[in-house]
């Protein structure tokens, strides 16, 4: 499908939620639910500062969907992420039967940053979604936001 001007629109909104999120201390990540409607249904970023390694807002999302969305709805409503969905969340995504998803960088981008700043690997492998959920349709990552993002994370290590 490609990345359109209304996916830039909410992936800027990711973006911003992730910058939120390192403001109050947390990791730079944020997410938004998007109905087929183009209403803007859920919106969460990174809570896992307190050591809740779950509080992801990709996982929350699955979560509100599961419990307020019909199978159709959640499956018609796109997911729209600063970051690549990690494993635990695209298999969520995959569970709850949610459609399609966009990101702004890709996990494969993050392992790259960290590598370079030589920052040891995380618990869990950086798959990518499709490897997680086969079929899943995910657009990105969208070059308009790699640098942005690069630096909110680089501000996390350095």
């Amino acid at each position: 499908m490609g990345i359109t001007d209304d996916d830039l629109t909410h992936l800027r909104r990711c973006v911003d939620l992730a910058r939120e999120a390192v403001a109050d201390g947390d990791e730079p990540f944020g997410s938004v639910l998007v109905a087929a409607d183009g209403e803007v249904l859920f919106e969460d970023r990174n809570r896992v500062r307190n050591g809740d390694a779950t509080q992801h807002p990709e996982f929350a999302i699955s979560r509100w969907a599961a419990a307020h969305l019909t199978p159709e709805e959640r499956a018609a409503a796109t997911v729209y992420t600063s970051g690549e969905h990690c494993p635990m969340c695209a298999a969520s995504h995959g569970w709850v039967g949610l459609g399609r998803i966009v990101y702004a960088a890709s996990s494969g981008q993050l392992v790259g940053w960290l590598t370079e700043w030589d920052v040891p690997p995380g618990p869990v492998a950086p798959l990518p979604i499709a490897a997680v959920v086969p079929g899943a349709r995910v657009d990105g990552p969208a070059p308009i936001f790699e640098a942005e993002l690069r630096d909110l994370h680089r501000g996390r290590f350095q």
